[in-house]
């Protein structure tokens, strides 16, 4: 059974997590008929990693809405108010939200919020000419009725995958990605070997956590890198600038070729560790050593170039390679714990309208400075790192982004919008003196 209606949003947002929970925030008090899908029944945030205590890497301002409305009733310190939280948050001292603390804000803000439709699982978008918008299929996942929405403007806010190295692809055996950590985690410490493979801050996390309890569960605990060593996030001011309005156009100005090495090169500057968790977890090594042996190895500058499922032994066999010394050997484990991150997707429901989608050379979404992948009607967040640079995954942008795409879709700067924050200069600076383009 079909249903739709001839009622045109203004806006249709496709998939519920924090970026697009910030645009649903932002649009609530506007003038602007919105409805935002997601196959979820509720708001869930990285469940697999609500480890004890961690907190989130940027401050409690780059919450929903903060950066781009500071008196919004949406606010992380309304959320805090509202729960008897805010004193004990200020005499806390930190600017960094505990994640589970994060998750929780997210969730009360969106049961504030009448624009979210839960449990609507999107299969197709096609374009009606005849009205000129965009018609939005999604199946209601309870009771399998076909929904149709029709939009002048589309935001997609679908997120993306966890990424699995190709080694370990398709392989049978007790293989985790840390989204799935603690709902297996009583799985992984009754193994008696466990290879961690992974650099940033998922991974320190999750040999943290695991390093507390290597005595009582009496197992070997091996952490993989391909980094040359386990290093801190940079947090300096100046390279800060870095998540500015200012470098992501100079960012989406350069050629393909250059916006890919950057990103590679840059990835140091959002992917690493906090410095603070790095000394804890040499503080808890040496704590730990001071009464006998930690059963415990770091293996930095090492890659996973083989992988095969042993299943006569219930063991993994890992062919790692040093990078430094050009060499290769093999490691067990019987478990492996993968903190490899996330790539982006491209929705299969797109396909009826890709033709009217604009794409790379390397076959991925080519997207405009202002968001917009087809001209300004379709916005996308989060699915733009290769265009955008390193302000796309940043919660702190997160604000300043729907600050524009709302801009694009209402015709004016609802939120006005902050183009010049950074001190320096990221490319040729105005008033120089005889510019030639290097050969």
């Amino acid at each position: 059974m079909s249903a739709t209606s001839g009622r045109v949003h203004d806006l249709v947002g496709v998939g519920i997590g924090p970026f697009n929970l910030g645009l649903a925030c932002l649009a609530d008090p506007l003038d602007l008929d919105a409805v935002f899908l997601d196959s979820a029944d509720a708001f869930r945030w990285h469940q697999g990693m609500m480890i004890e205590g961690a907190t989130i890497q940027v401050p409690f301002l780059a919450d929903l809405v903060t950066m781009a409305d500071p008196t919004s009733p949406f606010s992380f310190l309304n959320y805090l108010k509202e729960c008897g939280r805010l004193y004990p948050f200020y005499i806390r001292e930190s600017f960094y939200p505990l994640r589970a603390e994060y998750d929780a804000y997210c969730r009360w803000a969106s049961e504030r919020l009448d624009t979210l439709r839960w449990g609507r699982r999107v299969t197709g978008i096609v374009y009606e000419a005849y009205d000129d918008c965009y018609l939005v299929h999604a199946v209601d996942v309870d009771d399998g009725s076909v929904e149709v929405y029709r939009a002048r403007h589309i935001v997609l806010g679908t997120g993306t995958e966890p990424s699995v190295p190709p080694p370990l692809a398709g392989l049978p055996g007790p293989i985790v990605h840390s989204a799935d950590y603690l709902h297996r985690r009583s799985e992984i410490v009754g193994a008696e070997s466990i290879a961690l493979i992974g650099s940033g801050q998922s991974a320190a996390e999750i040999y943290r956590d695991l390093l507390e309890s290597v005595d009582e569960h009496e197992y070997r605990l091996d952490w993989i890198t391909r980094s040359p060593r386990f290093f801190p996030m940079e947090y300096a001011k100046l390279t800060l600038e870095m998540t500015s309005p200012e470098y992501t156009d100079h960012f989406h100005g350069l050629p393909l070729a250059l916006r890919e090495r950057l990103g590679r090169d840059q990835r140091g500057l959002y992917k690493g560790i906090s410095g603070d968790l790095i000394d804890e977890i040499y503080d808890t090594l040496y704590r730990k050593s001071a009464a006998r042996p930690v059963s415990t190895t770091l293996l930095t500058d090492t890659e996973l170039v083989a992988a095969e499922w042993r299943a006569d032994v219930s063991e993994f066999a890992l062919r790692l390679r040093h990078a430094q010394l050009g060499e290769e050997y093999d490691w067990g484990a019987e478990v492996v714990v993968l903190a490899t991150g996330y790539t982006p997707r491209v929705p299969v429901f797109l396909d009826p309208v890709r033709d009217r989608v604009d794409w790379d050379p390397l076959g991925r979404l080519a997207v405009a400075r202002d968001y917009s992948i087809d001209g300004g009607r379709m916005f996308v967040q989060n699915a733009e790192e290769h265009t955008h640079g390193l302000t796309a995954p940043d919660l702190g942008f997160g604000a300043w982004r729907n600050s524009s795409i709302l801009a694009s879709i209402v015709g004016t700067e609802v939120y006005p919008i902050e183009r010049r924050i950074a001190f320096q200069q990221f490319g040729v600076p105005q008033g120089a003196r005889e510019v030639v383009r290097a050969r």
